[in-house]
């Protein structure tokens, strides 16, 4: 999804999570190295680097802070998915020596536009990742 192309309102709601997202996590120092990442696996929302960790960034944003918790809603397929978008980016991009982990940021964006982001270090670990 580019700007160009954001249809819905979930779409520009993700849109925004991810380019909020993207900004705190600059803040704290890391380094982005892809965005919205496309595989015939699938899509990494973000790719980072912190120090010499290579982070794999799923980014769930919401309306409502009532629904289920962000890391939940990463379901074990999603996740095996993830892992199979990450290695592809990783022996594109030959970083095999590099740690890798996978993170989720929760962002929150209420009717009134108000924020909350909350990040998820080594949320999960994909299904046969090594």
């Amino acid at each position: 999804m580019t700007a160009g192309n954001v249809s819905t309102p979930r779409d520009q709601l993700g849109l925004q999570g991810e380019q909020l997202a993207e900004r705190f996590l600059r803040s704290r120092g890391c380094r982005v190295i892809a965005r919205r990442f496309r595989t015939a696996a699938g899509e990494l929302d973000l790719v980072v680097r912190e120090g010499a960790t290579l982070v794999f960034v799923e980014v769930k944003t919401q309306s409502d802070r009532t629904l289920l918790d962000p890391c939940e809603r990463v379901t074990r397929g999603k996740q095996r998915r993830l892992g199979r978008a990450a290695r592809s980016f990783v022996a594109r991009h030959r970083c095999e020596n590099l740690p890798c982990r996978f993170d989720v940021v929760s962002v929150v964006i209420d009717d009134s536009g108000a924020t909350s982001i909350e990040h998820h270090p080594d949320a999960f670990s994909p299904p046969a990742w090594s």
